[in-house]
């Protein structure tokens, strides 16, 4: 037969040349066979093909665009890019938007399945509703900061201002300014009875003290009272004060000089006060033998 003719590898007979055929034939059969393979590998040059079956293969079924498949011409992995597949570094990091300004990652309501999403290494464990309630937020990183308190209920400066479990509200000798109160209590530091010897009264404990002296001499000492330049007042009620001897502390000035003389069964009301964190106490009767 003559020679046959064809321009692609799929429209050559694996039955040509036939043992009939005149050996005058054979070049251009030859001939044949290079020029298509030629016309059908036309962009291989000069460089030798090395993939085995198996791997080409693999784009066996791929419907990807040139363009698609150009998704994975990555510079650098784990470097997020443009139209470009997000990787993986050799470490397992994922950077965004390092290269060319910040990336939107877009979950949209694709779950995170795998132990979900890790920021920097950590996992980030917060639900839906938890991360919602950052929508809308307009404060700052500070303002935020200003939430950062070291223990409820004790005031820090540049802090918010918290409540302990008790509702208890610990000021450390910071000052608030122009309060308006109402309904407002004071703590009384309810001693009971004296016991006879040194009975403190200490400021922290209340500013409202009451006592009863019922055995033997008492010695009453003042103590913590506010700093120097602060106004320190506290108010004594005390029951039976002259049924024993009280010594009051020496710093104690008193309206004329000499201390009162105390009711010794019934009581008597006392204020002091002091502006210079208790070197003197301004010692005054509110009331003797009140009924």
């Amino acid at each position: 037969m003559g020679v046959e003719t064809a321009t692609y590898i799929s429209e050559l007979s694996a039955t040509n040349p036939l043992a009939t055929d005149a050996i005058s034939q054979g070049d251009d059969q030859i001939r044949l066979v290079k020029s298509v393979l030629q016309s059908q590998f036309t962009s291989l040059g000069a460089a030798a093909v090395t993939g085995t079956a198996a791997e080409l293969n693999l784009i066996d079924g791929v419907t990807a665009t040139t363009a698609e498949l150009n998704y994975l011409d990555i510079t650098t992995l784990g470097t997020s890019e443009n139209s470009k597949a997000v990787t993986q570094s050799a470490g397992g990091a994922i950077v965004i938007g390092a290269t060319s300004g910040d990336q939107t990652i877009d979950v949209a309501s694709h779950d995170l399945a795998d132990g979900g999403l890790k920021l920097a290494g950590t996992l980030v464990t917060s639900s839906a509703a938890e991360i919602n309630k950052l929508d809308g937020l307009s404060a700052s990183t500070t303002e935020l900061d200003y939430n950062d308190v070291t223990t409820l209920g004790t005031v820090q400066t540049s802090k918010t201002v918290t409540a302990d479990g008790s509702g208890v509200v610990n000021h450390v000798d910071y000052q608030v300014v122009r309060p308006y109160f109402l309904d407002i209590a004071e703590t009384v530091n309810a001693i009971g009875g004296t016991g006879g010897g040194t009975q403190d009264m200490d400021m922290t404990s209340g500013n409202v003290v009451s006592a009863t002296v019922d055995s033997s001499a008492n010695t009453f000492t003042f103590s913590n009272p506010s700093a120097t330049g602060r106004s320190c007042t506290f108010t004594l009620i005390l029951t039976n004060g002259g049924s024993q001897t009280v010594n009051w502390p020496g710093s104690v000035d008193w309206v004329g000089g000499t201390a009162p003389s105390l009711t010794s069964s019934g009581k008597d009301v006392i204020t002091f006060i002091t502006v210079d964190a208790g070197t003197i106490w301004y010692g005054f009767v509110a009331g003797l033998d009140v009924k």
